[in-house]
């Protein structure tokens, strides 16, 4: 009896034995996995130090530079503000700037557009505000005053409107916010121009509608990187150029008609590039970020 009893005490003692050395495996891996997590995430905000944050408001805009540092500009079309954010605060320290347009914006409001500029980064207010002067006056004077760095308006409003903006962006940022010019969409083509009764091609009316936006005091354009190289010649060096319809590499274009690579663009000329689902709906967003850097991180 006394045998038996020794032996089962042996076997209980050696399964105890087995157990704790298996869960001690398994908390190893876990803190190995942890470990590499780290490593990773780290490797990829090393990867963005081509472009490192500056003191001011991390774009580099409020230090009179032809190239920024950190040109990635990340577009947060969600319709979940919970689901902007996160992205947003996961994405923090990596790219240069957040992109909020209309959706997110109609959404959220001006509180939101606060929040991401203190939690995540510098934010481009995308809203591309296009009415008779004195509205577009209020509309970004209200704008102005939410923390961002960009704000858009069409440029196709006119000189006076154009004007009306800039006065009432640097009344109410102090001269913080920068007033960029829309031109020509990116979902736009020669054919879509024409039934809208434009008879010249995209890239004669983004010069045109530049050369408008010049004269009347705009900070920058926001155009195709189709169209970056010509204004690029047109407006000199000093302006901000701004390109959407970012397409890596081998991702679908959408919506967009006329897009290229993050290389190519920077290459034309363009100071910024913005890029919104290849990065936001990928399935690691901080990867798909730091490819995108890395691609940039050899063009001068």
């Amino acid at each position: 009896m006394y045998c038996e009893s020794a032996h089962l005490s042996e076997q209980r003692r050696k399964v105890n034995l087995k157990t704790s050395r298996s869960k001690s495996r398994r908390h190893a891996n876990l803190r190995k996995k942890k470990r590499r997590v780290g490593r990773e995430n780290d490797t990829t905000r090393e990867k963005a130090k081509k472009f490192p944050l500056d003191e001011c408001h991390g774009c580099g805009c409020h230090l009179n530079m032809s190239k920024p540092k950190n040109p990635l500009i990340v577009a947060l079309d969600f319709d979940d503000p919970d689901s902007a954010l996160r992205c947003a605060r996961s994405l923090r320290g990596l790219v240069g700037m957040f992109k909020i347009g209309l959706e997110l914006f109609c959404r959220t409001g001006t509180e939101f557009v606060r929040k991401i500029a203190d939690d995540c980064g510098p934010v481009f207010l995308d809203l591309k505000f296009h009415d008779i002067p004195n509205t577009v006056a209020g509309a970004v004077r209200s704008a102005s005053t939410a923390g961002v760095e960009f704000l858009t308006v069409h440029t196709c409003g006119g000189s006076e409107m154009l004007r009306a903006a800039l006065e009432s962006a640097a009344e109410a940022s102090q001269g913080r916010v920068r007033v960029l010019g829309v031109t020509v969409l990116t979902s736009l083509n020669d054919a879509d121009l024409v039934s809208v009764g434009v008879r010249d091609s995209a890239a004669e009316q983004a010069l045109r509608l530049a050369s408008l936006g010049v004269g009347a005091g705009l900070d920058g354009f926001v155009c195709s990187p189709v169209e970056v190289a010509h204004l690029r010649a047109a407006v000199g060096k000093e302006k901000i150029l701004v390109t959407p319809g970012i397409r890596p590499a081998g991702s679908q274009s959408g919506d967009q008609k006329r897009t290229t690579t993050p290389r190519e663009a920077l290459q034309a000329g363009a100071d910024y590039i913005v890029v919104g689902r290849p990065i936001t709906r990928a399935c690691d967003p901080c990867a798909a970020a730091s490819t995108i850097i890395q691609e940039m991180s050899d063009v001068s």
